[in-house]
């Protein structure tokens, strides 16, 4: 067996199953699950109508590369989503089985773990910290060692990158950046993409952006900044970025398992190697849905709305008795408890075995660096429900929270 895989660590949600599962919560109330990040909002008419029409595409063998009306719709949201001038759908795009397949494959096929062993050293690939638990499984299969970046709540959740030490940069072949972030809802602003290009200019390493919150954002006239965008405004080419989006969120169809990855052509076309032979290849009838998703625009607006209008409800009701604020992006809610004066597992527990509201505790979306872990003072809760039960959820927080 891989030896490998016993660096794994169980995954968040395994730990919350864990946490909860000799609690019996109240039976006064109905279960409300703020925990996992899955898309609850309908699927749009017109994506459904997609994959009607495509069943034909089931007896096809799907080319990893995808078809060029699909490279050609992704890469036309691209120049309209982000103001790029120039993407080549046949060399700078390739479509993904969703950008979590994409994300842990990037590393493969990026990290060389020989040459930096003939060297005497592991190499390292940077992670947000709180974050995404796929970047560093990613990294540890890789045969690269993880370094975590606290995100700093003084400059409201981004990472601080100048407390990384040089001779970890001098190591690091890869750095994941998640904006919006995952659980903070943070974004990069140009300054912050400034400071990443010249680390990677300076100490040569690829760069891969998380974007698949960038499309849940609550400013219309301010979408998020993305990566290629942020080299573009600079004056730069797509050396060593790639971006990876996803349809899960933008259009709620996170079954579909559909997205995309753009950037550096000359990394693209080795990713493409590397999934022609893991056999990642989106089927041809979520290849036509996909068509229909990326190239209509009305039905993202509307998704938005429905979760700006959740958020500017349910924020104000849980900041009367918790340290919260609005995120910039994202449908999550980072919140701090520590002023009830619980850790974020107890939080939890109790509130789960008092009112049947499940959060996901901080702590396990983050590793401890410092003998300090970053999370464990917050939880996290996922707006994905429809509006009256966030609402009800909200209400029995603040219930709950007035009675400790």
């Amino acid at each position: 067996m891989n030896p490998r895989l016993e660096l794994l660590q169980p995954y968040p949600f395994e730990k919350l199953n864990a946490l909860l599962d000799d609690v019996t919560p109240s039976l006064e109330y109905s279960s409300i699950n703020f925990g996992i990040g899955e898309p609850k909002h309908p699927t749009p008419a017109l994506i459904r109508d997609a994959v009607h029409a495509s069943l034909d595409g089931l007896s096809l063998y799907p080319a990893t590369a995808g078809t060029l009306p699909l490279r050609y719709a992704i890469a036309t949201w691209l120049r309209r989503r982000y103001k790029l001038q120039s993407v080549d759908p046949s060399a700078d795009v390739l479509p993904v089985v969703g950008s979590r397949e994409a994300l842990f494959a990037f590393a493969q096929t990026v990290i060389n773990s020989n040459y930096e062993s003939s060297k005497g050293f592991q190499p390292v690939v940077v992670c947000p910290n709180p974050g995404y638990q796929i970047y560093e499984g990613a990294a540890l299969l890789a045969g690269a060692q993880p370094y975590y970046v606290n995100s700093n709540h003084m400059r409201h959740y981004v990472c601080d990158y100048s407390t990384v030490p040089d001779d970890v940069w001098a190591r690091t072949q890869l750095i994941y950046v998640c904006s919006p972030g995952n659980p903070t809802g943070s974004v990069l602003g140009l300054d912050d993409w400034r400071e990443i290009f010249s680390l990677s200019d300076r100490f040569g390493f690829v760069i891969a952006s998380d974007e698949c919150y960038a499309e849940i954002y609550f400013d219309e006239c301010n979408p998020p900044l993305g990566g290629l965008q942020a080299a573009c405004i600079l004056g730069r080419s797509f050396e060593r970025i790639v971006m990876f989006s996803s349809l899960s969120k933008r259009s709620n169809v996170p079954g579909m398992r559909s997205g995309c990855v753009a950037g550096d052509s000359s990394l693209l076309k080795r990713f493409l190697l590397f999934r022609t032979y893991h056999g990642s290849a989106l089927s041809p009838v979520y290849q036509s849905a996909s068509i229909a998703a990326w190239n209509d625009e009305q039905h993202v607006f509307d998704n938005r709305q429905r979760y700006a209008k959740k958020f500017a409800t349910i924020t104000p009701i849980l900041s009367r008795v918790l340290d919260v604020t609005m995120p910039d992006a994202g449908f999550y809610l980072w919140i701090r408890v520590s002023c009830t004066g619980l850790d974020d597992r107890t939080f939890a527990r109790r509130l789960y075995a008092d009112y049947n509201v499940i959060v996901l505790p901080g702590s396990y979306l983050a590793r401890t660096t410092y003998c300090a872990n970053p999370g464990c003072d917050y939880v996290r809760l996922a707006l994905v429900l429809n509006e009256a039960e966030c609402i009800e959820g909200a209400h029995r927080i603040v219930e709950f929270c007035q009675g400790l």
